[in-house]
């Protein structure tokens, strides 16, 4: 069963990371994740949120409580229109950076979270999906 928390959260300005990095810390406490578990989604959401203003030009992001098999988590979802990324492989691989960064960025977020999906072509944008279950 997947329960969307909040509406699409816009991501425009490095403002609307910090409300990214607020709303998700509120919600996953509020479904019970433990302080470890909260820093690593809020840590991987805020690296998306980034990549979204920054790679992708602006998007948004989208939270839900997610129950299956008798365990409940935190899924979210980085959208964005931007140019996409051509090697998702190369993207995923540490110290690779399209941009001035340590090239941490998706494989850390990836590590971060108990599941992570990326789809992304190039013009056609970027879509992040990750997820932290309670343990």
């Amino acid at each position: 069963m997947t329960t969307p928390l909040s509406d699409a959260i816009p991501i425009r300005t490095t403002e609307d990371i910090v409300k990214v990095r607020k709303v998700v810390r509120i919600k996953a406490a509020e479904i019970g994740l433990g302080l470890v578990d909260q820093t690593k989604i809020v840590t991987a959401a805020s690296e998306l949120a980034r990549n979204t203003l920054d790679y992708g030009g602006g998007g948004e992001m989208s939270v839900s409580l997610v129950a299956e098999s008798g365990r409940k988590g935190l899924r979210l979802t980085f959208r964005d229109e931007g140019p996409g990324i051509a090697d998702l492989e190369q993207a995923l691989r540490d110290g690779f950076t399209s941009g001035g960064g340590l090239g941490l960025g998706l494989g850390g977020a990836k590590r971060l979270c108990n599941e992570f999906h990326i789809e992304s072509a190039p013009g056609k944008g970027t879509r992040v999906t990750i997820a932290r279950w309670k343990q």
